[in-house]
């Protein structure tokens, strides 16, 4: 998807006050989501499907750190929470506050487990199951891909 049908879904978001925007074409889906202005969660809401030019290529880095991730959550029988979309990772919702999750933290489906920044808007990731969090792959304050392994949960 170009970075100009992505500012066009964000300003259809903010014409409509709508919080979240879902699309998916085939294999591909975007997930736009921000805050509401007063504070209130919206539904979100569903736009029909739009043609997208053929997904770009994934850094080498990215690729080789999902196939590490994939390699050890398979030998440890572990579950991947993986990058909605593309952005910057963040640990914490402040500088100076704690992080939303630590090796050993215990998560539930509607848990925070970091959020990701995407052209000014921070979108909280929830878990989405439920376990003891084993590995965080990912550096606070650095760019994530779509699909990218975030966190590797024991949910036995």
């Amino acid at each position: 998807m170009e970075i100009e049908q992505v500012k066009e879904l964000v300003q259809l978001m903010v014409d409509n006050k709508l919080s979240s925007i879902s699309l998916r074409n085939g294999t591909e889906t975007i997930v736009l989501r921000r805050p509401s202005e007063n504070g209130v969660a919206h539904a979100p809401a569903e736009a029909a499907p739009q043609e997208i030019a053929a997904p770009l290529p994934q850094p080498v880095h990215a690729i080789q750190q999902a196939d590490d991730a994939a390699a050890i959550a398979v030998d440890e029988k572990l579950i991947t929470i993986t990058s909605p979309m593309v952005g910057t990772f963040y640990s914490s919702s402040t500088p100076e506050a704690p992080p939303f999750m630590e090796v050993g933290s215990q998560v539930a489906a509607n848990s925070v487990v970091c959020i990701i920044e995407a052209m000014k808007v921070f979108n909280e990731i929830r878990a989405e199951i439920t376990g003891t969090i084993e590995k965080i792959l990912v550096p606070n304050e650095s760019a994530v891909e779509y699909g990218q392994p975030l966190f590797l949960v024991n949910a036995g």
